[in-house]
């Protein structure tokens, strides 16, 4: 006679462990590529810290006195949660400084751009480079470059100009930033302008921007313009002069302390030089290696980083980012998570992570979307200083339950069987039984497929019974 004793030991699960995302396949080990060196004549590291501390200096001191002043986590430090000082608050700080409480509010909004101030809604807290401010030299270079990477920010906009001519400026910028870090000198002007003008004609025409309605002829002049050898290099409209748009760049780069900006001409400081050279470098990286998707689209970056090892991931991630603007690049980014594919979701948010800070207003602007609040949720406890170990505790056992769902489904699209037997780990039901029970009732849409490839895939007869059993029930809306 065989027992007919429950086999409740093979129906347990494993300690809950931490939920990550879905399990990457790896490809062979490629030879490291030997680190690259700086041009000749940058600084050394510890001597470009030293120039990012002397610039972020006031940032630094208005950062620690909010600090100790205010407290962490107290209330009242801006205005309308929009990381605005309150007037009492800068007020407060001008008098305790000696400083004006314009001369406040800059510094704030500085340190707030390098990362040193952290503001989530109206409270406000020391970011993790401050703690690290005086003995950790990265931590202040990559404040500084968060700072340069939000030099649009840095300087309000001239008035007059549309927001579309702005933004084409702004996405014109880095070529022009680097033709000055390859001149690795004084550029005038007027040369810097000529190159502007040909970029955003080209970004244009890549847009197919064509007028509507009929359009005159203009006659070809005798003389071609300058930079347009045969006289057909179409110019920008006469209506969105760059001229004033350049000036503000230059002047708001060189408040970072990205360049100097004087007598008709720039040139790039030491550390903005240094900047350029690495985001450069990021680029032709990732233009070498076996993957090279800079020039893709974020979903298409993404299925090419799925099958590099994290750090290699990483690397495209960076160089992807470095070669467009930080707000169109996490629209993007989250436009692909918003697709079908779990995968690609779980890796846009490991691309937002190299993002960090820039991306936070936007990675909670998506916490209403059911589809990507779990993982909203944990990239922002993460972002907040939460152990990536204990990041799982911030959600509910409901958005926990979708998210195993969510990452079960890129396992089963993407992975092998033994991969989604493995998953069942991280599952928090302590019992298969339980964890179907909530499967069922979490009302994922890849919840039927997800079970019958688990099913498929496990070796044991009697889970894998209750796992199809579960699909069918899920399959005809029973119970």
């Amino acid at each position: 006679m065989t027992s007919r004793i429950p086999r409740d030991s093979r129906l347990r699960l494993v300690r809950p462990r931490p939920l990550a995302a879905a399990p990457r396949a790896v490809n062979q080990r490629r030879s490291p590529r030997p680190a690259p060196r700086p041009p000749e004549g940058t600084p050394a590291p510890a001597e470009l810290a030293g120039m990012a501390r002397s610039l972020l200096a006031g940032a630094a001191r208005v950062a620690r006195w909010a600090d100790a002043a205010l407290g962490p986590g107290r209330n009242g430090a801006t205005a309308d949660g929009k990381a605005t000082l309150s007037d009492v608050t800068a007020e407060q700080a001008a008098g305790e400084l000696g400083l004006s409480a314009a001369q406040v509010r800059a510094d704030w909004d500085t340190s707030r751009l390098a990362g040193l101030i952290e503001v989530h809604g109206d409270s406000a807290r020391p970011g993790w480079r401050l703690r690290a401010w005086n003995r950790d030299d990265s931590a202040v270079l990559r404040g500084w470059v968060a700072l340069f990477d939000a030099w649009s920010l840095a300087s309000p906009e001239p008035d007059g100009h549309e927001a579309a001519a702005v933004a084409e400026v702004v996405s014109a910028m880095p070529q022009v930033l680097s033709f000055l870090q390859l001149s690795a000198g004084p550029v005038p002007v007027e040369q810097l302008l000529d190159l502007l003008q040909q970029r955003v004609t080209e970004l244009r025409t890549e847009r197919c921007e064509i007028p509507y309605g009929p359009q005159a002829v203009p006659a070809r002049p005798a003389i071609p313009p300058p930079g347009s050898p045969d006289g057909t290099l179409a110019e920008p409209a006469a209506d969105t002069p760059l001229a004033p748009l350049l000036d503000w760049a230059l002047r708001a780069l060189a408040s970072v302390g990205a360049l100097t900006y004087g007598d008709g001409q720039a040139t790039l400081t030491p550390l903005g030089s240094w900047a350029v050279w690495v985001k450069l470098e990021q680029i032709c990286v990732a233009a070498q290696s076996p993957a090279g998707n800079i020039e893709q689209s974020a979903e298409d970056m993404l299925r090419g980083c799925a099958q590099l090892r994290p750090n290699a991931a990483r690397a495209e991630y960076r160089a992807w980012l470095a070669a467009r603007p930080v707000g169109s690049a996490v629209t993007e980014l989250l436009g692909a998570a918003r697709g079908e594919d779990a995968l690609l979701r779980g890796l846009a948010f490991e691309a937002l992570r190299v993002v960090g800070a820039p991306a936070e207003p936007d990675v909670r602007s998506v916490l209403d979307e059911p589809t990507l609040r779990p993982y909203a949720l944990l990239w922002l406890a993460e972002h907040d200083g939460i152990d990536p170990e204990d990041a799982h505790e911030v959600l509910t056992r409901q958005e926990a339950t979708w998210l195993w769902v969510d990452t079960a489904a890129a396992v089963a699209d993407h992975g092998e069987a033994p991969m989604l037997v493995r998953h069942l780990e991280s599952a928090v039901q302590p019992t298969v039984p339980a964890l179907l029970d909530e499967v069922r009732a979490v009302g994922h849409p890849r919840t039927v497929q997800v079970l019958v490839a688990l099913a498929a895939a496990h070796p044991d007869p009697a889970l894998a019974k209750a796992v199809r059993r579960a699909a069918f029930q899920v399959h005809t809306g029973g119970s």
